[in-house]
């Protein structure tokens, strides 16, 4: 007798899985693109700016005077001593404007000249700027008695007082290791040379110094020794 057959048991359902969408690449390109168009955006920008900020300082620009070599102090002011610098704006700068150049050819600047410095007007004088307020004699010195060709306005000299014929014959006589007298001074301009080579050279000195260096000019009696120059 064969055994009835088992009963079918039915197999749970199994929920079927949602569709997940299948990803891709398109979203993170499409915000690279965006970065790409933000840095574009922005790099426009600082360009902008830029330029004008290159624009503004160009027109703050202005075009001055400017020593083209060094000057000594009293030297007139010639063409090549001057150039024409471009600077910016600055209230703490007062340099003279390049348009004043054919005014002040022929002036003397009252201070030593550095090449590459800014020229003001307060370096400048309506004098000789050197001694305008000492007094100035005239000394003539032959040739021999002061370096040849090397004073020039602005030098520190000292004015040696010379020893007359009496003089030396006291010397013979017995030993005088006295110092010579001096006389300090400042070369204001001195004038071509003659003939013989003789020049006239003005000093400025000390009012208490004016009368007796004139005095000893007046004999013949001066030579001069210039002073070290300042570096």
């Amino acid at each position: 007798m064969e055994s009835p057959a088992a009963p079918t048991v039915p197999h749970p359902q199994i929920p079927a899985r949602p569709e997940v969408p299948i990803t891709t690449a398109a979203p993170a390109k499409r915000e690279r693109r965006w970065s790409v168009a933000a840095l574009c955006i922005v790099l426009a920008v600082l360009c902008a700016l830029g330029a004008a900020a290159a624009v503004t300082s160009a027109s703050n620009r202005s075009r001055v005077l400017a020593v083209a070599r060094d000057v000594p102090a009293g030297q007139p002011l010639t063409e090549a001593d001057l150039t024409v610098a471009e600077v910016s704006t600055d209230a703490a700068l007062t340099p003279m404007s390049a348009s004043d150049k054919q005014s002040v050819l022929g002036k003397r600047p009252a201070v030593d000249l550095r090449k590459g410095g800014l020229l003001t007007s307060s370096q400048l004088t309506a004098g000789s700027g050197l001694g305008d307020n000492l007094q100035q004699v005239g000394v003539q010195v032959k040739r021999g008695q002061a370096p040849a060709g090397t004073l020039t306005p602005g030098d520190k000299v000292l004015a040696v007082t010379t020893p007359t014929s009496d003089d030396q014959g006291a010397k013979k006589g017995g030993a005088d290791d006295a110092q010579p007298s001096t006389i300090s001074g400042t070369v204001v301009d001195v004038s071509r040379p003659d003939a013989s080579g003789t020049v006239v050279v003005n000093l400025a000195v000390a009012t208490t110094d004016g009368p007796l260096l004139a005095t000893r000019a007046a004999m013949g009696r001066i030579a001069l020794v210039r002073e070290p120059r300042s570096h």
